[in-house]
């Protein structure tokens, strides 16, 4: 990037007193607006509207969505390891605002957040004894179905999700710290399109982006609502009902309310910090008390077996077989983490000021996915491990209803009713961050790169994603999750297209960026010091 244009650029016009950007806050207002009237209005066109883009997309766009997810994986390498390594993400003097444990603890609740207690059972259950994956050839209920079914987890929940938001991220990190432009994914754009993200082309840019984050965030709150009810239903025998998952979502985003009003260090950091711990608890408690040895040899066959067929799942399309499968799982994942990426992305870039870019990408790609990797097979080989060796359950269970695998799986340890309600709060806690966080994203987009928006504002995305959260659940009915899956898919491809271009931007920026010295505090502290002398 030029010299002359690294500093940080007025704010751009047309905001009032709330220090809103209007054409971006109010299109995405009307369009969120527009969405929940027409859901309300016309429940069975918006359901079967759904459904079949879903299926267009899987049948057209399905190898799409595999090689884009891989082209973000091999840019995250390659930025790691590459000679744009030591690049700090802001100016060379700069350094983190938050520790380690911080920084990591909110990169873990905001990038899994509620699904991963919702899926931690249920996906290795599901594919080891109901729906094993048709290339596998895995016969339901072997151990080699079960060592599928971690893998084919991993796969969805790791190294692939964490490419996505990292490629977003550093966009916008660097874009923002380093040449000086608003943290707004129309500043991304800019070696493309130079001073017209000023107008109405970063306009849209902002838009497409709010508006798959409040599909994203909704997906989640919606399955958090789900979860919550089922362990309602085991600890309490309140029966599941569409009335009392909408109760939970407005009771909860009351919770995201005061979050909003404390902010990011006094709400979201502590809160993230908090459920960390909480999750690490549980996990603990399983470990402990479960099949240790077994859990343990488990974490580390699975991650092995995942690195050695990485390639393969990467490149997986199902294309002699029944795309179902992969339309229900794979392809909704990839859609999710799109649809995350501008929440998730945004939210990254907020909290990693002053990393260099290997750190960035090192960080956030591998401290996560390993926290992930733990907790995914203590809570899904657990599951398993009753099915093989103890009395079963768990997937007849699962096979009802997703959400009852979490808590079907806590029936045969100690301490069940206990286990239950700790589990419940924690998805609450998700419930919390991601609504809080989601809702932080949108109003720095909304209003052109603002830090610090108001917090007015910020209630409003976090109310209105609690709305299109109920209507989904009232538009999917009995079979919600599919709801869910839909929109995902739906709205993660003109965002995938649009993560290729900021790609492109990305590298084009980079290239200008001197590289003849390493950018390290040593060297920062050493050239200030020449200065000194000089003067």
């Amino acid at each position: 990037m030029p010299e002359e244009k690294r500093h940080y650029l007025p704010s751009m016009e047309t905001r009032t007193r709330f220090n809103i950007r209007v054409p971006v806050f109010v299109t995405s207002a009307i369009i969120a607006i527009l969405f929940i009237t027409l859901g309300l209005l016309y429940l069975d066109t918006i359901s079967s509207g759904l459904q079949q883009l879903q299926q267009q997309i899987a049948t057209s766009l399905g190898w799409f969505y595999t090689l884009t997810i891989t082209i973000f994986l091999l840019i995250t390498l390659w930025l790691a390891f590459g000679k744009y390594g030591g690049v700090r993400l802001g100016p060379d003097y700069s350094r983190p605002d938050y520790s380690y444990a911080a920084w990591f603890a909110m990169l873990f609740s905001a990038g899994m957040g509620i699904g991963l207690l919702f899926f931690a059972v249920a996906e290795p259950i599901h594919h080891f004894a109901l729906d094993v994956p048709p290339a596998s050839g895995a016969e339901p209920g072997s151990p080699e179905a079960a060592s599928d079914a971690m893998n084919i987890t991993f796969f969805h929940w790791g190294l692939h999700a964490w490419g996505v938001y990292i490629v977003l991220a550093l966009a916008l990190s660097y874009f923002a710290y380093r040449v000086g432009l608003p943290l707004s994914l129309r500043s991304t754009l800019y070696p493309l399109i130079g001073e017209r993200y000023r107008g109405w082309m970063g306009d849209a840019v902002d838009v497409i982006a709010i508006v798959g984050t409040l599909f994203g965030v909704a997906t989640s709150l919606g399955l958090g609502a789900i979860q919550i009810n089922a362990g309602l239903t085991y600890v309490a025998g309140i029966e599941a009902s569409l009335t009392l998952q909408l109760s939970l979502i407005a009771g909860i985003s009351v919770l995201a309310a005061i979050s909003v009003v404390l902010g990011v260090d006094a709400g979201i950091r502590r809160i993230s910090f908090t459920n960390m711990v909480l999750v690490f608890v549980l996990a603990a408690f399983i470990l402990a008390v479960g099949p240790t040895a077994f859990l343990l040899q488990s974490i580390i066959e699975s991650i092995g077996y995942y690195a050695q067929n990485i390639i393969q799942t990467s490149t997986r399309t199902d294309a002699f077989v029944d795309p179902d499968w992969q339309q229900d799982w794979t392809l909704f994942y990839w859609g999710w983490w799109i649809s995350w990426s501008p929440f998730v992305a945004m939210f990254i870039a907020r909290i990693s000021r002053g990393r260099t870019i290997r750190e960035f990408v090192t960080g956030v790609l591998l401290v996560p996915t390993a926290m992930t990797f733990v907790v995914l097979t203590i809570f899904g080989k657990m599951g398993i491990y009753i099915e093989l060796f103890g009395d079963g359950g768990v997937a007849a269970a699962t096979g009802d209803e997703l959400e009852f695998a979490l808590f079907a799986m806590l029936e045969h340890l100690p301490m069940t009713a206990a286990l239950s309600v700790l589990a419940m709060i924690v998805i609450a806690i998700f419930f919390v961050t991601s609504s809080d966080s989601g809702s932080l994203v949108k109003d720095i987009l909304a209003s052109g790169g603002d830090l610090r928006p108001v917090w007015q504002t910020r209630l409003f995305w976090a109310s209105t994603e609690g709305v299109i959260a109920s209507v989904l659940l009232i538009a999917g009915g009995a079979t919600a999750l599919a709801a869910f899956q839909q929109a995902a898919i739906a709205m993660g491809v003109p965002l995938a297209l649009l993560l290729l271009v900021i790609c492109y931007s990305l590298w084009i920026a980079l290239r200008t960026e001197p590289l003849d010295r390493e950018v390290t505090q040593n060297t920062t502290v050493r050239e200030q010091a020449a200065r000194r002398d000089a003067r």
